[in-house]
């Protein structure tokens, strides 16, 4: 049989299978509304025919090229598993219901939209989901602040700019865990390298809603929901003792001093489990089953029911089978140098460290606008930029860091993305009319071009780092 010459993809070749991608994934997720799962299964099908039949590569080879890319992000697999249990035995321990309960003791009538932020901050900071605090806590705080007479755009804005600070910081989001999986760095790491963005970012969100919350602070808040959230709260657990948030915050002196991530998140796993058993009267076999099947809250009250009911190690497995699939797709792209095609021509445009980053940010608000997905808007650009951060001699949590800044960020203020609908849909407000108000989403974008123009809180790769960086990556 004569042997196809094996060539790299070009720009051409690229736009191909990425239009044919973004195509199929359009018609699922818009039109059909399906799942991003088979769309991507058949657009790496689509690539693997161009592969091979155009480009001269083997299976084998497109093979290695898969497994290679998936085994890049075993770890960052590894943790979403773990934290699934880590929830599961956090909620029924007490330890998230407290942070909620006690969160909502800083609600006060002159900084509602202040403390709307910070709440849902909170929340979701605890619980890792920006959905369910917008689905739960969220829709409580709108019906308190349109009782106030506050606009429900100005409102919803709080809600989202508290929930995609959670979403975006906290090591139990699959998006945070995600993101540096597909740069090359550790979730710790990546963690504090945000805090050089999203600080700044949320601080001026904070004094914004203040400034504007100062004509409503002669208003009298009405308390009867959020004692009925309390109450409810309360009535699953025999104590709800600030005492049980000192879990997460052995878990953030553990990120301080460098316990990897894993056996962190272990421990805070294990910890959870003793408090249930020790302060809520949970048996052995209560802890296990909810650490693999998650936690199902029986209040009676739709809020907190809605809110506590998650968590688990199987309710972690739809994100990580959408990973394979994205990665099986990524994995073939890369691998034909169809990633490497795209990012060359855009590349192009893009000087020093300014520019990369710039073309990361704008590549991944295309992304969330194309694909509709911020999962894809994290892993595409993450594949396409990581070496080129590499050659630029900058540390990958730089790459981690814009894309949380920008694919994360950004997916709710689009309507026809995920997160855009979903927020809409559940807040009762568009994203077009929320969008100038969620100050914090629209801050972290602008906070992380202002770091690489100035150079402030930029990493750059020393020999040491460097080869901390190749055996992660190997």
């Amino acid at each position: 049989m004569l042997k196809r010459e094996k060539r790299q993809a070009s720009l051409g070749d690229s736009l191909l299978c990425l239009g044919f991608l973004i195509f199929t994934l359009s018609i699922s997720l818009t039109k059909l509304g399906l799942s991003a799962h088979i769309p991507l299964v058949l657009g790496g099908v689509f690539c693997g025919f161009v592969a091979i039949f155009k480009l001269g590569f083997t299976w084998k080879e497109l093979e290695e090229g898969i497994l290679s890319t998936i085994n890049s992000t075993m770890q960052a697999i590894i943790i979403l598993l773990i934290v699934g249990m880590l929830i599961g035995t956090w909620i029924i321990s007490g330890v998230v219901p407290s942070m909620i309960y006690w969160g909502l003791n800083i609600l006060s009538p002159g900084i509602f939209l202040v403390a709307t932020t910070i709440i849902c901050s909170i929340v979701s900071i605890s619980t890792g989901s920006s959905w369910t605090t917008a689905g739960t806590i969220g829709i409580a705080l709108l019906g308190i602040g349109s009782a106030l007479g506050i606009p429900k755009e100005i409102i919803a804005g709080a809600i989202i700019s508290g929930a995609y600070f959670g979403d975006k910081m906290s090591p139990l989001s699959d998006t945070t865990n995600l993101a540096p999986a597909m740069a090359g760095t550790n979730l710790f790491t990546h963690i504090k390298h945000m805090l050089y963005s999203t600080i700044p970012a949320y601080v001026i969100a904070l004094i914004l809603y203040a400034i504007i919350g100062f004509k409503y602070a002669g208003q009298v808040i009405d308390n009867s929901q959020i004692l009925q959230i309390q109450q409810a709260l309360a009535s699953n657990y025999n104590t709800l003792s600030p005492f049980l948030l000192l879990i997460p915050v052995m878990v953030i002196v553990m990120v301080i001093f460098k316990v990897p991530a894993i056996p962190g998140l272990v421990i805070g796993t294990l910890l959870g489990g003793f408090v249930a058993i020790v302060f809520q009267g949970a048996s052995i076999k209560d802890v296990l089953e909810v650490a693999q099947v998650g936690y199902t809250s029986n209040s009676g009250m739709a809020f907190v029911d809605e809110l506590l009911t998650r968590g688990g190690l199987n309710s972690m497995l739809g994100t990580v089978s959408l990973m394979l699939c994205a990665l099986t797709t990524g994995g073939i792209l890369e691998k034909t140098g169809m990633l490497e095609a795209l990012a060359s021509a855009i590349l192009k445009f893009a000087k020093g460290t300014f520019g990369l980053v710039a073309a990361t940010i704008f590549t991944c608000i295309g992304t969330n606008l194309a694909v509709a997905d911020q999962y894809l808007a994290i892993v595409m650009p993450g594949s396409m930029y990581r070496e080129a951060f590499k050659k630029q001699g900058l540390c990958p949590e730089n790459l981690s860091r814009s894309l949380e800044d920008s694919a994360t960020i950004t997916s709710p203020l689009i309507p026809w993305n995920t997160c855009g609908a979903y927020m809409s849909a559940t807040l009762g407000v568009g994203s077009f009319v929320f969008l100038p108000f969620a100050f914090f989403n629209l801050l972290c974008p602008l906070m992380s071009l202002t770091l690489a123009a100035t150079g402030f809180g930029i990493t750059k790769l020393s020999d040491e780092n460097s080869e901390e960086l190749e055996s992660s990556i190997a």
